[in-house]
């Protein structure tokens, strides 16, 4: 029987290829995921990705399933128990960071009709498909990133830095970096 193969960030342990067999690069339309990539992966920052998958359904508790509204009204309370989460990352800033980004995802709801709609408006509704033959050949942001982080921290968001933009972009689908020899190069 044949080997699989995938790209080699995913190694070998069995929730990491999971979210790569069946998230990663998957284009995502919907304002909640969006909200929770864009919040993972600034708390990733830092960290592992891993790390923040293993505690993924420890944030979607904390975080009131992502929904932008709630997490927008969290208060003093609110941050006092999140700092106590042991599910979650317990940094003040990122924490404050989330709540305060869910601020900003009601103001792009307001402004352009949906956060996907913002998103997805970068690429005129089209992923860009890439043709990795290594990993060394992937970015770790790119122009289109720097754009993207500009434009996330006029609306007030935090912890959108290039590189965390364009994780977001990989994440989400916006962009196929799936190595041309992984198997879900041609699926995504």
């Amino acid at each position: 029987m044949a080997e699989i193969l995938r790209c080699s960030w995913c190694g070998s342990d069995p929730l990491y290829r999971e979210y790569h067999d069946n998230e990663w690069g998957v284009p995502l339309h919907d304002d909640l995921r969006l909200f929770e990539m864009l919040t993972l992966e600034g708390a990733q920052a830092g960290l592992s990705w891993l790390t923040i998958l293993r505690k993924r359904e420890g944030y979607r508790k904390a975080f009131a399933g992502f929904d932008p509204q709630l997490v927008a009204a969290f208060g003093d309370a609110d941050r006092a128990r999140l700092m106590a989460d042991s599910g979650i990352v317990r940094n003040r800033l990122k924490i404050a960071s989330a709540i305060s980004n869910a601020r900003a995802v009601l103001e792009i709801q307001s402004r352009y009709g949906s956060l996907d709609a913002f998103f997805w408006g970068f690429l005129d509704g089209r992923p860009i498909r890439n043709d990795w033959k290594s990993m060394a050949e992937v970015p770790a942001r790119t122009p289109l990133s720097d754009i993207i982080s500009r434009e996330l921290k006029r609306h007030g968001f935090s912890f959108v830095g290039s590189t965390i933009c364009y994780a977001h972009m990989q994440a989400t689908g916006m962009v196929n970096d799936h190595l041309s020899s992984c198997f879900r190069h041609a699926i995504c």
